[in-house]
């Protein structure tokens, strides 16, 4: 039995959250945070790579360095997944996501760049390198777009939802 979190004990609820509201959940995670593990798939296999984001929405952007693995896997296939934890201080605390979705890599002054490099804080990032920071960073951003997400926040119970929620990208 637990003794702070009664609500961590079963039987747990299965209640779908509402979309809205699950919407606003995946983004207040994605939004306290700005480092995931990046999994692609290479030549040789899988590829899984910690990597700093920034979120606009439920996508995502990054900014790799040239001629890396995973840009590269990138390359060759645009399936990925993305994964993003809070701090887990027991049951009573977990929380993260995994997106599954495509990459698509921007060129500098392709369209989407400008947009990318706003929503990716490059200024800190190339400040932080002893770099010029007087102009964007002349590099490949590369923007994520979920087509599913699975949420988990055990908080859920006490508010009557299932822990485990799954988001689909709706039609267009």
């Amino acid at each position: 039995m637990s003794t702070a979190y009664r609500w961590v004990e079963p039987p747990w609820p299965t209640t779908v959250l509402p979309r809205e509201q699950l919407e606003d959940r995946i983004q207040q995670l994605l939004g306290s945070t700005n480092m995931c593990v990046m999994a692609t798939i290479g030549k040789s296999g899988p590829i899984a790579s910690p990597i700093e984001y920034y979120a606009d929405g439920l996508d995502l952007y990054i900014l790799p360095d040239p001629g890396t693995p995973k840009l590269k896997a990138l390359q060759r296939d645009s399936r990925i997944s993305v994964a993003v934890h809070g701090a887990y201080h027991g049951w009573h605390s977990a929380r993260g996501v995994q997106l599954f979705g495509r990459a698509t890599i921007i060129e500098p002054h392709a369209p989407g760049w400008e947009r990318g490099m706003q929503i990716f804080r490059w200024h800190e990032w190339v400040s932080d390198l002893a770099m010029d920071t007087s102009k964007p960073f002349e590099r490949q951003v590369v923007k994520i777009v979920p087509d599913k997400i699975l949420y988990t926040e055990t908080w859920l119970w006490k508010l009557g939802f299932g822990a485990k929620q799954k988001w689909l990208r709706q039609a267009r």
